[in-house]
Formats: structure tokens, sequence, C-alpha cells
């Protein structure tokens, strides 16, 4: 599902006008999104994750490393987790997935930025973790959202390589209205 939430995604910043990588790799570490256009104010750049579940069993965040050690717990451990836990494991998740030297340094030499930070999300375990993330400096883009925006007309590219599986959701969408006013 992710690889296909990543798709929307991308056919959403390209509808937009931005030039898009996706699935950047670095060693072991990964960029599901970077996006760059050019307007008039200079170059506009986005990092954007893509954290979508359709039933999340975990938190967004693992375990933070301290807690890990004391308490042999797992770092996906579903258990919950007191605010404290919360707040550090949100920290470490993005300094993880934006603040890594190797996606800093990779961000630099691709465009001057400022680059933002995004998380495109859909349900999370435990919503406090989107609170979080925005207190974080993290601007958060809800799935529904960014579908929302693809069926509105007017956009700067009227299509993209995305478009195929965009139909698809639609229909599929119309299909479960019709059964629905039908019956």
């Amino acid at each position: 599902m992710a690889l296909l939430a990543e798709e929307i995604v991308q056919e959403w910043l390209a509808r937009q006008g931005f030039f898009c990588l996706r699935g950047v790799r670095l060693g072991v570490h990964e960029i599901d999104l970077l996006a760059v256009r050019f307007n008039p104010q200079g170059w506009e750049c986005r990092h954007l994750e893509v954290q979508v579940s359709h039933r999340p069993v975990s938190y967004l965040s693992r375990v933070p490393q301290a807690t890990q050690r004391a308490t042999n717990r797992k770092a996906t451990s579903a258990r919950k987790r007191e605010l404290d836990e919360l707040q550090q494991g949100v920290a470490e998740w993005v300094a993880k997935k934006f603040d890594h030297p190797e996606k800093s340094a990779l961000r630099s030499r691709l465009a001057p930025g400022p680059w933002t930070r995004e998380v495109v999300i859909h349900k999370l375990y435990e919503p406090l973790e989107k609170e979080l993330l925005m207190q974080a400096g993290i601007t958060v883009h809800q799935l529904s959202d960014v579908l929302g925006e693809l069926r509105r007309p007017g956009t700067l590219v009227r299509a993209a390589s995305g478009e195929a599986l965009l139909n698809l959701i639609w229909a599929m969408q119309e299909e479960e209205l019709d059964k629905a006013y039908s019956k």
C-alpha cells in the first residue's frame, strides 16, 4: 500500500508543477519524495514522507532508543506509551526521516532550499502523534485531502503518470456509491 500511496502523492505534486524524485536510496536510508519547482520567488523545495496505513497496528514512531535499552521493549511495540515516550519517539522519527546528514546533504546538492518537511498520513494508531509531528514543525497532510485536491479541476498539469491509479480509485468509489443508492 505504501508504494501506491507514494504514487498518489507524486501525482498530486506533479499536477502542481513539481518535478519529483521518489524512493531515493541513501544506503539503508530512503527518502519517499523530493519535489522542486521554480517560481517567480525562487525555488520551492519539498521533502515528503508518506505513512499510509488502512488499519494501523502500531505507532508511527518507534519506542525511543533509551526506553528500548532500559526496558528491553521492541522498537515497534504497540504497548501503551507515556507522553514523554511519544514525544521522544516522534523526535527520533523526525530526525531519522528528515534530519539525517546524508539526506540534508543530498537536498542541498539538488536545490538551494529551504526544504519543507511534510508527511502524508491516513490513519494513525495514536492520533496524538499527529499533534506531536506538527509541534515539531512537520506539515501534516491527510491522504483524503490529497485525493480531494486531485479531483478538483484547474491544476497546472492536467495529469501525470499516476492518472490510471486515480481513475481506478474513483471508479471504485463511484461503484460503491451506486451500490449504496440502489438499495
